[in-house]
């Protein structure tokens, strides 16, 4: 969740306001030049929010096969975002109490910076079909899957925009995944070495997925 300074009271229950509702609006565009959220011109862009996703906690986690001991350690996040139409959305992430924190700081930094993220929504959505998520362009955390090695089954990794960068193998002739999807870099929302996100993320402690052995999966962070 977004943390708003104290000195703009009337803006932090506005938000407040609209992470309790599930209606959506119009929206609103981003001001010239992606004006920052702590900025006047900010005030007239909170409340008109588009609401991607609005689950309840038990919603979220509904259907999954994760024992009780992982369901604990989760937290369902809202989180705004620059969506692929120009408008502010807002969706949710279920992750991992230990990354809270540092997932929130980074949607903050992205939505500054006019980093484009298509969609955010709970796995749930899409029947826990990591496969239908991600030929979807969803951003995501946890999703119970291959836990004997991956971070997502904890709630410890997230995936962003995995349309715009995809899993794509370093030496095998696999196709890339999603199937079809093109890394372009000249496209907002997608990732390289040197992004200023790609940066953010390694300064708070998350490895990423480009930096594997076998394949580039350049929409995957995580942290153990």
């Amino acid at each position: 969740m977004q943390m708003l300074p104290m000195r703009h009271p009337t803006r932090l229950l506005l938000l407040l306001l609209l992470s309790c509702s599930c209606k959506g609006s119009e929206g609103k565009k981003l001001p010239p030049e992606n004006t920052l959220l702590d900025s006047p011109a900010a005030d007239a862009i909170l409340p008109d929010t588009i609401v991607d996703a609005c689950y309840s906690f038990e919603e979220a986690v509904a259907g999954t096969n994760a024992p009780n001991e992982v369901i604990d350690q989760l937290v369902l996040l809202d989180v705004s975002y620059l969506s692929v139409d120009g408008w502010i959305h807002k969706g949710q992430i279920l992750c991992n109490k230990k990354i809270t924190k540092e997932i929130g700081e980074l949607f903050t930094l992205m939505l500054k910076d006019g980093f484009v993220i298509e969609k955010v929504v709970p796995i749930v959505r899409y029947g826990w079909n990591d496969s239908l998520s991600m030929a979807d362009n969803n951003s995501y955390s946890f999703c119970y899957r291959d836990i004997s090695y991956s971070q997502h089954a904890n709630g410890m990794a997230i995936d962003i925009n995995p349309r715009f960068n995809p899993l794509r193998w370093k030496k095998e002739d696999r196709p890339s995944q999603p199937a079809g999807a093109v890394s372009d870099t000249t496209v907002n929302g997608t990732l390289y070495p040197g992004h200023p996100v790609v940066k953010a993320f390694a300064e708070k402690g998350f490895r990423w997925g480009h930096n594997f052995s076998r394949y580039y999966d350049d929409h995957h962070f995580e942290k153990r």
